[in-house]
């Protein structure tokens, strides 16, 4: 059939109607996945908790049976990053499979499934900047330049020569009301224009810690009118009635 539609149609229009399957070049993906031995990352590199974080992992352990205490391995891993300064290397990975008695390619798929867990070294300050829809259409194409711009010129997903900034382009955070917004660590600031932003940065590149939330003056994610709801107590039922059956 497709024979002799192509008899049908004129040659210079045949050649136009041909296109390749596709168009993008192939790019290795291995590498999202896949551990190499570095200097800085290898299972030579001994790693465990500290005593303090010793303690909660055996607190958080505790919350599930003993046959399924490998339900653990999503906050243990993120334990085990928090104290390897903010990364997830294969030393963090081989402790915690080996803590939760669970084979090692169990916490490898975890730990390579999840976009929380960074499996290369990030800056002091991990600043996430959300581009999903209802911030690109507040401004965040133009918060995510003004990071870059103003930490060196530096891309998403790098760091800057200094080690103090990671910046990275990352999907919604939840704040979408308090749109255009970015996390740095567990913080989120909202309400951003390129001056807050700046503003944030350079206290964060001085050793302080900017006040989260909104940037606008706005309390949390009240309208411009200010709130209009839950400012004062319920009335009704509600508050005060009590249950006819005891």
């Amino acid at each position: 059939m497709l024979s002799r539609l192509f008899r049908a149609i004129p040659s210079s229009r045949a050649a136009v109607c041909r296109r390749p399957i596709s168009t993008t070049s192939c790019r290795r993906s291995d590498a999202l996945f896949v551990h190499r031995d570095t200097p800085y990352n290898n299972s030579k590199i001994s790693f465990e908790f500290d005593a303090e974080n010793m303690k909660r992992a055996q607190e958080i352990i505790s919350h599930y049976p003993p046959q399924y205490k490998k339900a653990a391995v999503i906050p243990l891993l993120d334990l085990g990053q928090r104290q390897n300064k903010g990364w997830t290397s294969i030393s963090v990975m081989n402790y915690v499979a080996n803590l939760l008695a669970m084979p090692p390619m169990r916490v490898y798929e975890v730990a390579t499934f999840y976009t929380m867990f960074n499996r290369e070294p990030i800056g002091e300050n991990f600043v996430q900047v959300c581009t999903t829809t209802p911030c690109m259409l507040r401004g965040s194409t133009e918060i995510l330049d003004t990071v870059c711009e103003h930490l060196g010129g530096i891309k998403p997903g790098q760091t800057t020569k200094d080690g103090k900034f990671t910046v990275i382009e990352v999907e919604c955070q939840g704040a979408c009301s308090n749109a255009p917004m970015f996390v740095v660590g567990d913080d989120f600031y909202e309400d951003l224009t390129p001056a807050t932003t700046k503003k944030i940065l350079d206290a964060f590149a001085k050793g302080d810690k900017p006040k989260p939330g909104p940037q606008s003056g706005r309390r949390t994610s009240e309208n411009s009118a200010g709130l209009t709801a839950l400012a004062s107590k319920p009335y009704g039922p509600g508050e005060f009635c009590q249950p006819e059956f005891q």
